[in-house]
């Protein structure tokens, strides 16, 4: 186990869905899920909370990599409504459920790199 705790390394196996502290093993063990405790290394992840970060920096992101340009495309104006949200819902969706997990965990591993930790009281 590498004991570097850089924050590039923490968001970069947070990103990726791995433990913080190994980068071997599963961050979550369902979609959202954290894994309280790593199975490859025995790290306690249950110590980091994520809370509200996540939801707030994904539709960050989703709204800069797809609202964004979508706005500079003419068919936003010229096709009708049901067309528009037909064709641009999905991919929001799409990017969103994609990102969200993602993102999560880059929150982890910046909590774990900068040695946030949760009392187990709350």
């Amino acid at each position: 186990m590498q004991t570097d705790r850089s924050i590039a390394l923490g968001l970069r196996r947070g990103f990726f869905t791995r433990c913080p502290a190994c980068g071997e093993g599963a961050l979550f063990g369902k979609y959202l899920k954290v894994e309280p405790t790593c199975k490859a290394c025995g790290h306690n992840n249950g110590q980091y909370r994520a809370d509200d970060a996540p939801p707030y920096f994904t539709i960050l992101l989703v709204g800069h990599l797809i609202i964004g340009p979508m706005l500079a495309f003419n068919f936003i104006s010229t096709w009708p409504l049901a067309w528009v949200l037909g064709t641009t819902l999905p991919a929001l969706l799409a990017a969103t459920l994609f990102f969200l997990p993602r993102v999560k965990g880059a929150v982890i591993g910046f909590h774990w790199a900068a040695g946030v930790e949760t009392p187990a009281e709350i």
